[in-house]
């Protein structure tokens, strides 16, 4: 009981010192909202993107002198042709390991790492390896997976995507905290043994992907924060509104957004696939809307733009990130 009450204590304590967590701090503020892009950071048709690396990280770079606040990166494992999607092509992990050596202070957030086809202790050592090796980068987005055909692939049962999700956080954050911790669920049996590096704080900041098959009680109680999809707004302030009641202290809420922003900078809205084609001027009082029921990090994915994506990255920048930028931390 003793030891259990002490991993209590660090575990909430954790979430008063994320404050120090340069990914959490840089992203997260309660009453602002700021930006981050999804890669691949590019316009492109079908499944599959160029990801001409170089390019990547030329407009990454912008992104972070510009005062976007996070990169995301996606776990798409397998191409299944009929989700039309293969996110960066790349492991989420080795990528972002590359894109963290060539930034410096911009979050690197995961949108969202998949727990149910990946092992709990690869996940808690491939995260808190980043974050040590990033200076404390890492937001990380956790989901069940939602892709039929990659479960059987892994050899895993998708109806228990609820325990396995549960399963991993927990398993994640005992190995983070704890030294020689004495673990054992369905797929971890751990005695004897520690798991290396720890990360600095004990702890790193997990948002929860969708509902991850979990009640918004549950997530409000364990995640630190919620990464929710596109709604109108007055879904999405209703969702806010049971989200803020469950939470105790700030959790931040984060959501995407597909943007094609027009050349026009006073071109109306017409809808697109999770978001909307407009200029700047309209996109830019949808987001202090967002801002004003409760959004705190919107990530926008530039796939379907019309417009090469570095060149949508500057006008951001230069017109839209002043309104919305990243917060301010010590190096």
């Amino acid at each position: 009981m003793a030891t259990y009450i002490r991993g209590l204590n660090l575990y909430f304590r954790a979430m008063s010192i994320f404050k120090h967590h340069r990914g959490f701090s840089t992203m997260y503020q309660e009453g602002n909202l700021t930006l981050g892009l999804y890669f691949p950071i590019e316009a492109y048709t079908g499944a599959v993107p160029v990801m001409d690396v170089a390019q990547q990280i030329r407009t990454a770079r912008l992104a972070e002198s510009q005062g976007f606040a996070a990169l995301y990166f996606r776990d798409v494992l397998l191409n299944v042709p009929s989700f039309g999607d293969v996110g960066h092509i790349y492991d989420a992990w080795t990528f972002m390991g590359y894109m963290a050596a060539h930034t410096s202070r911009i979050a690197l957030a995961t949108g969202s790492i998949i727990t149910t086809l990946r092992h709990p202790l690869h996940v808690a050592k491939s995260a808190a390896s980043i974050d040590r090796l990033s200076n404390q980068r890492l937001v990380l987005g956790l989901a069940t997976g939602d892709r039929p055909e990659e479960f059987p692939a892994f050899n895993q049962d998708m109806t228990n995507r609820e325990g396995l999700f549960q399963e991993a956080l927990a398993v994640m954050r005992q190995t983070w905290r704890s030294d020689f911790p004495a673990i054992s669920t369905l797929r971890v049996h751990m005695s004897g043994a520690d798991l290396l590096p720890k990360p600095l704080l004990g702890t790193i900041p997990v948002m929860v992907t969708g509902n991850s098959r979990q009640s918004v009680k549950w997530i409000a109680e364990h995640g630190d924060g919620w990464l929710f999809y596109p709604q109108n707004l007055i879904q999405q302030a209703a969702t806010i509104q049971k989200w803020r009641s469950m939470t105790e202290k700030f959790k931040p809420f984060s959501q995407s957004l597909y943007v094609d922003l027009s050349e026009n900078p006073d071109e109306s809205p017409s809808p697109i696939h999770l978001g909307f084609r407009a200029g700047r001027n309209f996109l830019t009082r949808y987001l202090t809307d967002l801002k004003d029921i409760g959004v705190n990090h919107v990530g926008l994915n530039l796939k379907y733009s019309r417009r090469p994506a570095h060149e949508v990255v500057q006008e951001l920048g230069e017109y839209v990130v002043p309104n919305f930028p990243a917060h301010d931390t010590a190096e």
